[in-house]
């Protein structure tokens, strides 16, 4: 007898949208305590279940993340408090589009969203992070020539897990 495991459906991106909203609520009115760290970006995981995990996560001046996607989940993100910039790679267009998120902005994305957040500010950013199904793997990029180049690949349930070696920083032109 084989045994098969159910999994929960994925949340819609409304689902999310509105999760992120209502817990960036709670954040403002200090439910979750925030920290944060000039050497690394201070994160918490507030729940994980068969459908969502959801994250706090700040940001001090320069802190930001490798050009990735989310392995096949979807997700949105609220910034509490500060500001955000976005790298978004647009397939259509070939290229890295920037776009400052700031306090009270929510981003949602489907599966094959490939983006690069950072804080260039010198205020703390905030922000609440979810993904559905919960996260499993990322994958990492560069853009070069107009192209969109995976670098590498990696398991993990951590959105601020370092990235493997072969990823390098991309810089600002």
């Amino acid at each position: 007898m084989s045994v098969r495991r159910v999994t929960a459906p994925a949340l819609s991106l409304a689902e999310l949208v509105d999760l992120t909203q209502e817990v960036a609520d709670e954040v403002r009115r200090g439910c979750h305590e925030v920290h944060a760290d000039a050497d690394e970006r201070w994160h918490v995981r507030l729940r994980r279940d068969d459908q969502v995990d959801v994250w706090l996560i700040s940001w001090t001046t320069d802190q930001g993340t490798q050009l990735h996607d989310h392995g096949g989940s979807s997700g949105a993100y609220t910034v509490v408090e500060g500001e955000l910039s976005e790298a978004v790679w647009t397939p259509g267009a070939h290229e890295l589009r920037e776009t400052v998120r700031g306090e009270g902005d929510t981003v949602v994305f489907g599966e094959h969203y490939v983006h690069d957040v950072r804080n260039v500010e010198s205020r703390t950013a905030v922000s609440v992070h979810a993904y559905s199904p919960p996260l499993e793997q990322m994958n990492y990029y560069d853009a070069e020539n107009g192209q969109l180049v995976k670098l590498a690949s990696a398991w993990t349930d951590d959105p601020e897990a370092p990235a493997p070696e072969v990823v390098t920083q991309r810089h600002a032109s």
